[in-house]
């Protein structure tokens, strides 16, 4: 069984800062990608940024400068450092990994960004 956990999502002013946090565990191969997906209510989906397992990176073009992805292989953990953050980030976030033939997905952890 694997699993992929979150942290660090919360309550954050507009221009704050958060840091989150995903680790996979259990029974795990080589996991390729990684990413973080954001859903607002009303809204579908999306990508925020994904990071090869070389160091990789893309991010949606609203993220840009103001987030950043990063990932450590040997503890199979993906993080998002949001800087700048700004109301229209309020969303589930979700971790996703991409381990052939398998996806896994976190289960969200709640931004809110508000004054």
């Amino acid at each position: 069984q694997v699993q992929l956990v979150e942290s660090g999502g919360g309550l954050a002013q507009p221009g704050g800062s958060l840091r989150l946090s995903c680790a996979a565990s259990g029974i795990i191969y080589t996991i390729y990608n990684m990413g973080w997906y954001r859903q607002a209510p009303g809204s579908q989906r999306e990508l925020v940024a994904s990071i090869t397992r070389s160091i990789s990176t893309n991010y949606a073009d609203s993220v840009k400068g103001r987030f950043t992805i990063s990932r450590d292989n040997a503890k199979n953990t993906v993080y998002l450092q949001m800087n700048s953050l700004k109301v229209e980030d309020t969303a589930v976030y979700y971790c996703k990994a991409d381990a052939q033939p398998y996806i896994y997905w976190g289960q969200g952890t709640q931004v809110t960004v508000s004054s």
